[in-house]
């Protein structure tokens, strides 16, 4: 590879470099930024004061050619020969401000303060990644990703299983400036077609499992230049090791700029691009690490998959935000939970009510014998609603506190919490950790302390719109609030509680899914007349998916039939597990199935 010429001192006036006092960072540490700083050490600079939250203030060198007097709130003066590491450890080259400018200056952050420390570990292999380590890891990706094109801006998607290349793939996007699309993994071909033909992804990061998906549809999707094999970090960004002087100069990359196109769907069912800032993602995690008080200390588990946002901002930004680590698994495993918790010393772990209750049918008696989890706090938990006696029973089984929230990819994740302490309420989502919140009547009026109504959002942590979905954006964003879509109430000491649902999604483990897209699928089918698919409650998973059909006159077809034409079309977690052919579908004056009446006339049925 030919060598580049290094770029220019002020390209890089609003980057961070390191922190003063750590002489030997810079032979650690492979910032993307380091070859340049080898370059140019002792030329000029000019330095402010910066605060790095819970460590040292930093003062300013008395002059802006000496790099021996720059030290810490002590006085402690650099020496001479060190002058090389320091040019790489101090944090400001020019002007910087107090808040993190974006992910990568997070990172970046984290890696020079404590670069030895460990940061992410990999439960399916054993490896592990050092802050340093990681964010080297990330450099090569990104000037992988760099040498494809990729450029500020452009979508990357990501269809690879829980792993360590998943979260580095996240990382190496953000420091590009370009946008992270996530893919969920368990759709159809012609799903993952319209998530990428529409978010117009220009490259797309697989792991050869998945492979096979997209050269099937690769002819269908005009915007992709590149797809490339990420089984494995080492090996594909082999050429692009710390030896290799940097090919790309790093983007100007502010908080308003987007980081994750990340797609939900509406009542229509219509998938939607979702985009989520760096500002959006900083705040969020700085929100629930500050709620649940992290520290370096904690240690979070990531069972639930990184193509949702609560992997991502929950277990895997919020553990860096606090400086602590976390543990990557491919997948919750009942069978293998409590020896992760015990072997990585793991003090909280997002989950699904659905995995409490799989761990409550698999260990009745309690955590396995010879196992240490004392360290654990508690369980955090989301996407629908704990049942009260699941709760109770989880912890007083494993001894372990259930803490619930509540939050939507449109809010980054969280919104709410409960609090961490004996204030948690059973039923309750909890209280904001940051954002507003509020219940509204149909005319966005507040209702009254009880009453319900429809939460609404606004925040730091709220999506910046819908992409290319100006339409959508505008109907969300009705009078300067963010609409959930949510049925909930606030009771007198301002803890919020959900009831229903404004759309008819359903919430199956964990997983949206939204029955008009089902109809649709259902509606194709040569014998169907009428087709209105709910949420029926269901022990293990929530809430389980039954579609209700209505044949064409003389039309004969099985349950089982229409059960397998939908399996061509549809994810297998969104295709019905039962299927009730009836005479008649309960319709309202326009003509709109009632679903909710539907259920409440089947229930004696639903419960068989």
């Amino acid at each position: 590879m030919a060598k580049r010429k290094p770029p220019a001192n002020d390209h890089f006036q609003n980057q961070m470099i390191g922190v003063a006092g750590h002489a030997d960072a810079g032979a650690k540490f492979d910032s993307q930024f380091g070859e340049t700083l080898r370059s140019i050490a002792g030329t000029e600079f000019s330095f402010s004061s910066v605060r790095i939250p819970g460590k040292r203030f930093f003062e300013p060198a008395h002059s802006t050619t000496d790099l021996n007097s720059a030290g810490n709130e002590t006085g402690a003066v650099v020496a001479p020969e060190r002058r090389l590491a320091t040019a790489l450890q101090i944090h400001i080259l020019r002007t910087m401000p107090d808040e993190v400018r974006n992910i990568s200056d997070l990172l970046t952050r984290r890696a020079v303060a404590a670069p030895d420390k460990a940061f992410l570990f990999s439960e399916s292999d054993g490896r592990q990644f050092s802050y340093a380590e990681f964010a080297a890891s990330v450099n090569r990706a990104a000037r992988m990703l760099a040498a494809q094109g990729v450029a500020k801006g452009d979508v990357v998607s990501l269809l690879m299983p829980n792993s360590a290349e998943y979260i580095i793939s996240y990382f190496a996007c953000w420091s590009l400036g370009a946008l992270a699309g996530p893919v969920n993994s368990l759709l159809k071909e012609h799903e993952i077609e319209f998530v990428m033909n529409n978010s117009e992804a220009k490259a797309i990061l697989v792991h050869s499992e998945f492979l096979e998906r997209v050269e099937n549809i690769r002819i269908r999707l005009p915007h992709l230049r590149s797809i490339i094999i990420f089984d494995n970090e080492a090996e594909a960004t082999s050429e692009f090791r710390q030896d290799c002087e940097p090919d790309v100069r790093p983007p100007g990359i502010i908080q308003s700029d987007d980081a994750i196109i990340i797609y939900t769907s509406g009542t229509t069912g219509k998938p939607k691009g979702c985009l989520l800032t760096h500002g959006n993602v900083i705040a969020n995690a700085r929100q629930i690490s500050e709620w649940l008080h992290f520290t370096e200390e904690d240690r979070l588990l990531t069972i639930m998959p990184l193509f949702h946002m609560n992997a991502v901002s929950v277990t895997t930004m919020s553990a860096l935000y606090a400086g602590g680590s976390t543990v990557i698994s491919p997948r919750f495993s009942a069978s293998k939970f409590w020896n992760i918790i015990s072997d990585y010393q793991v003090t909280s772990f997002g989950s699904v009510a659905t995995m409490l209750s799989m761990l409550l049918s698999n260990y009745p008696d309690g955590v396995p014998a010879g196992l240490k989890t004392t360290q654990l706090r508690f369980a955090m938990c989301g996407s629908a609603p704990v049942p009260a006696e699941v709760m109770k029973k989880f912890e007083k089984t494993f001894k372990c506190p259930v803490i619930e929230g509540y939050g939507l990819s449109e809010s980054t994740c969280r919104s709410t919490f409960n609090p961490p302490d004996d204030r948690r309420r059973a039923g309750s989502c909890g209280l904001p950790i940051g954002n507003e919140m509020k219940v509204v009547d149909d005319h966005d009026i507040e209702v009254p302390v009880g009453e319900l109504g429809e939460i609404v959002l606004r925040g730091e942590n709220i999506l910046k719109g819908y992409f290319r979905n100006t339409a959508a954006t505008e109907q969300a964003f009705r009078n300067g609030w963010f609409h959930t879509g949510d049925i909930g109430y606030r009771d007198q000491d301002g803890f919020f509680y959900i009831v229903d649902r404004k759309t008819d999604m359903i919430i199956r483990g964990g997983e949206n899914i939204y029955p008009r897209e089902i109809d649709e699928v259902l509606y194709q089918h040569p014998a169907v007349a009428a087709a209105a698919t709910i949420g029926v409650p269901d022990p293990l998973y929530g809430e389980e998916v039954a579609a209700f059909i209505v044949l064409k006159d003389e039309a004969k077809v099985s349950e089982q039939d229409l059960i397998d034409h939908c399996r061509n079309d549809l994810a297998d977690y969104k295709c019905p597990k039962t299927i009730h052919i009836v005479k008649d579908i309960p319709k309202g004056p326009t003509g709109k199935l009632l679903k909710r009446e539907l259920a409440e006339t089947f229930k004696d049925r639903l419960r068989n």
